[in-house]
């Protein structure tokens, strides 16, 4: 099993995402960006390609069941906000990519500023594009709404039923 957390910047992904891997025992694939942007003073398209290529790799250490903290969706919106385009590699890596559930974290929850996040005033516009995404697409998703509480019954909902299909 597969499972992605995406969304808007400050929106619960990291915690939900490693609280859904302990949940269910399967090894966590944490953002690599935020390790990969620790180190740089500045960043640029191209590094998001490193980005998205490490990520991979991780996945791909991960073998066949992991929970992501993040994914290509990701990247195509970021890439897409910041540049205004999105490279070959980071689009392949996009229609390539097989989860078996998204978990789209809403921008409810107050923002946390941080060094590295650059997005506090237009979240909810950043929220709408990964929700159109993700439905045009017709990937299997599910919003989570509401206090940290809340979101993980609606994992724990969500997960039981792709246990029993």
């Amino acid at each position: 099993m597969k499972i992605a957390f995406t969304g808007p910047e400050s929106c619960g992904k990291s915690t939900m995402a490693k609280w859904c891997s302990e949940l269910i025992q399967i090894p966590l694939s944490e953002e690599y960006a935020r390790e990969y942007l620790e180190k740089k003073e500045a960043y640029d398209q191209q590094d998001l390609d490193v980005i998205a290529n490490a990520q991979l790799a991780d996945w791909e250490n991960k073998g066949s069941k992991f929970v992501a903290d993040t994914e290509m969706i990701v990247m195509k919106i970021w890439s897409e906000f910041r540049f205004q385009s999105v490279s070959p590699f980071i689009k392949m890596a996009y229609q390539n990519q097989q989860f078996d559930h998204y978990f789209l974290c809403a921008p409810d929850i107050p923002w946390e500023p941080d060094p590295l996040r650059e997005n506090s005033t237009n979240r909810q516009e950043l929220f709408e594009l990964y929700k159109t995404e993700l439905s045009e697409r017709n990937h299997p998703f599910t919003i989570l709404k509401g206090t940290l509480k809340e979101r993980q019954k609606q994992v724990e909902f969500v997960l039981r039923s792709i246990v029993n299909r």
